[in-house]
This record gives structure tokens, sequence and C-alpha cells, in this order.
């Protein structure tokens, strides 16, 4: 029996990754100054490495900042959408 492989329908190969051309990147870079953006499918391409971006998450902007391991992946994988849910017992007075 032959392994499975598993692969993962994304983007063609031929297109190479979706970023958006940020304009102020070099000064961000130089000044430490966080990236106000939407485009939460932009890839992390390795030259974000070190920067700080305020992705928007449907509400407000929260701060990621990019490492290594982010590279490959979409900006919005690190700004959730979703509050986590907590579950408060009532009291009965």
């Amino acid at each position: 029996m032959l392994p499975t492989l598993v692969v993962q329908s994304g983007r063609s190969a031929w297109k190479g990754p979706f970023f958006v051309a940020f304009p102020n990147l070099r000064q961000a870079l130089d000044n430490n100054i966080p990236i106000k953006t939407q485009a939460r499918s932009c890839t992390i391409l390795p030259n974000f490495v070190g920067l700080k971006f305020l992705v928007h998450n449907g509400k407000d902007y929260l701060p990621v900042s990019i490492t290594q391991d982010m590279v490959g992946h979409k900006l919005g994988e690190f700004a959730a959408t979703r509050k986590r849910f907590t579950y408060r017992a009532t009291k009965n007075k």
C-alpha cells in the first residue's frame, strides 16, 4: 500500500506567493515603526523578519512581530478574529 500524500490546495506555484507591496517598509525597518495593514491574506516573506505589523482582525489592529518561523504563513493567521469563550455561572440572589 502506498503512503498517502497530503497536498495543500492553495495558490499555484507558478504565480508565486501573494504579498502586498508596503510603501513604508524600509522606513519601518529603520525606525522600528509598526506597519498598519488590513491585508490578512498577505504571505510573510523573508525580508519581513524583524518588522512589526498591526493586523486588522475586523475590529481592532493587533500587534504582530514577525519571526523567522512565520515565513511562508499569512499575516491573518497571527491575528485572531474571535474571542475565547468563557462560561461564567451567574449568582442567584
